[in-house]
Order: structure tokens, then C-alpha cells, then sequence
């Protein structure tokens, strides 16, 4: 077996391990009478809307890396979002994501693009994805009446998303001087450290690079929120097939929470699909607003479901109609 092979092996069972110590917490105090009576209950109609709502999210995904790509060459939104279709769906059935490998290998091979340049955009739109999941994590923050301690939190990360913002600033009017200051810090950390911050920094500089002007940046900014929005829709309208408006009085705000919560979640190393991490700490979530353990798991695996299902199937299509067998994988 070879190293790469070993290393994909172990962060699977690795995954796999921490997917099963979440899914028997998720399943560790609930009432089956109380999850079956969920199910019988629900609108199943509204899972349809909820569904289009995630494949809207990622249409409007590849519209936006479509701008990332205008410095390298114009690419159809077509080919864009097969691509990152392709791409969720590798991440449903592959451990650590490694889905973005095969998104990056479909744009990089029909286009005639190095591997690595797409993968550099990619790793744009994930900086682009944490900073907007961090500016609405501080908007719930700020509306919702938690603890003080989450609150106190929630002023800190505001304050260093808006020190981020005032250095990208920087490093775009004034790179020589913000690069030569960045230089110095990262000469302060260990080398294997400081060579990975500087390859995140030359990737992000390169992206940002290729919004040439503010109607670019204006559309990013439009379409992340679109992109955020529509997530938020497909969340929220399970509320209402569940009818945890009216039973629990769930309101935007929850869902917000939701959004930010179950995001998190998809971070953490878990097995293929993010089975256990998910359907935790969506459960989790949903107690914070009184929907009890068994309901709120309901509604997680419903929600899990239909975030990956569906997109694992439409990204199964495109990959046989671009024949992913004949795609190489590494770089080019």
C-alpha cells in the first residue's frame, strides 16, 4: 500500500471514529416514540423547496468562483458548477474533502489550468466562507439573548474580523509595505508554519488580485450573501414542514443559529458526509430554542439528508457525463 493510500486510510477510520462517538451522543437520550411521531407528522411537500434551495446555494457558488478565474481565463458557469457539484459529492462519499480535489481536477483538466491555480481559487472561496460565516456568527451573537460569556465572544470576533478587514485593505492599496511587515511576523514562526500562512496569503492576494474592480467586489459581496440566504432558506423552511414555528415558536434568529452551528460541524473531521458531527450538533442547536432531543434529531437527519442527497446525485451525473475515470488526480 502506498504512503498516500496509508494516510487516506488512517484519516478514515479516524473519521469514522469520531462520526460514531457523535452519532452515539446524537442517539444516546431519545425517545424513538417521539422521533417516529416527528416523522409521521411532517410536510414532506416542503422538503422539495428545502432541496432546491442547497442546489441554488451552489449554482450561485460557482457564478461567484466564476470571478475568481477572470485573471486566468473566462469559464462558463456550466462547467463551473458541474465542477462543484462534482466536488459535494466527492465530499459525501470521501473523507477530509476530498471532493475539492476532484472539483479542482475537472476545471483544471477541460480548461487546461494547473491543478494548483484552481485550487488556489478554491482555497479564496473558502477564506471568502469563514469570513462570512464569522460576520453572521456575530450579527446572532449580537441579536440573540445569550449567555454574557457568548456575548463577550461575540465582541472579540467582531473586533478581529474587523482587524482582518482593515489588513486586507492594507494588503491591497498598500501591499509592499503590508507584505514586508507580514514577512517579518511569519519569520517569527516555525518554518513549516510560516511556508502554509504564506502559501494561504499568496493564494488569498492572487484571488483578490482578479476582482478588478469595485462592480467585482460588489458582486462577491452580493453573491455571498445570496449564497448564505439560500442555505438559510433551506434550513429554515424545515421548520415549518416540522411545524417547530408553531409548536416550539422557533423563530429567523434560530435558524441563523442553526446556519452558523451546523456549518461548524462540517468543519470538524468526521467520515465521508459528515455523519454524526451533523446530526450532534444540529440537535444541539435546536434544544438551545426548547425543541426536544428526539424532535430536533428528526429534523436532523432530515436536514442532513436532503443537503447531501440531492447534490451527491445531481454531482454523480455530472461526473459520469465528464467521465471522472479518465480524470487524474494530484497536480498538474
Amino acid at each position: 500500500m502506498s504512503a498516500q493510500k496509508s494516510n487516506n486510510l488512517i484519516k478514515l477510520m479516524a473519521g469514522v471514529a469520531v462520526s460514531a462517538v457523535f452519532l452515539y451522543l446524537a442517539f444516546g437520550s431519545i425517545d424513538l416514540g417521539q422521533m417516529k411521531h416527528s416523522f409521521q407528522t411532517a410536510n414532506y411537500w416542503l422538503f422539495i423547496p428545502s432541496a432546491l434551495c442547497w442546489i441554488v446555494a451552489h449554482w450561485l457558488r460557482s457564478i461567484r468562483w466564476r470571478l475568481f478565474f477572470k485573471p486566468i481565463r473566462s469559464i462558463s458557469i456550466r462547467r463551473l458548477f458541474s465542477a462543484t457539484m462534482i466536488g459535494y459529492m466527492g465530499n459525501t462519499v470521501l473523507p477530509a474533502h476530498l471532493g475539492e480535489f476532484f472539483r479542482a481536477n475537472v476545471v483544471g483538466n477541460r480548461e487546461g489550468i494547473p491543478t494548483s491555480s484552481v485550487l488556489a481559487t478554491l482555497l479564496l472561496e473558502r477564506i471568502i466562507d469563514v469570513l462570512s460565516l464569522l460576520v453572521i456568527m456575530v450579527a446572532a451573537v449580537l441579536i440573540y439573548p445569550f449567555p454574557d460569556w457568548v456575548t463577550k465572544s461575540g465582541y472579540i470576533m467582531f473586533a478581529l474580523i474587523l482587524g482582518l478587514f482593515i489588513f486586507l485593505i492594507l494588503l491591497k492599496q498598500q501591499n509592499r509595505w503590508t507584505m514586508g511587515l507580514v514577512q517579518w511576523g511569519l519569520g517569527l514562526l516555525p518554518k513549516p508554519i510560516a511556508g502554509k500562512l504564506k502559501e494561504i496569503l499568496y493564494a488569498f492576494i492572487n484571488g483578490i488580485n482578479g476582482l478588478q474592480n469595485k462592480v467585482d467586489y460588489l458582486r462577491m459581496f452580493a453573491l455571498s450573501i445570496a449564497i448564505w440566504f439560500s442555505y438559510w432558506a433551506g434550513l429554515h423552511i424545515l421548520f415549518y414542514s416540522f411545524d417547530f414555528v408553531s409548536i416550539y415558536g422557533v423563530s429567523t434568529i434560530s435558524s441563523v443559529v442553526l446556519l452558523v452551528i451546523t456549518t461548524i460541524s462540517v468543519i470538524v473531521p468526521s467520515s465521508p458526509g459528515y455523519v454524526g458531527t451533523y446530526h450532534y450538533l444540529c440537535q444541539l442547536s435546536l434544544e438551545l430554542f426548547g425543541v426536544p432531543l428526539s424532535a430536533g434529531l428528526s429534523y436532523a437527519i432530515v436536514a442532513h439528508g436532503i443537503s447531501t442527497l440531492p447534490t451527491a446525485f445531481v454531482g454523480f451525473v455530472f461526473a459520469w457525463k465528464e467521465g471522472m475515470t479518465r480524470l487524474k488526480s494530484g497536480d498538474d
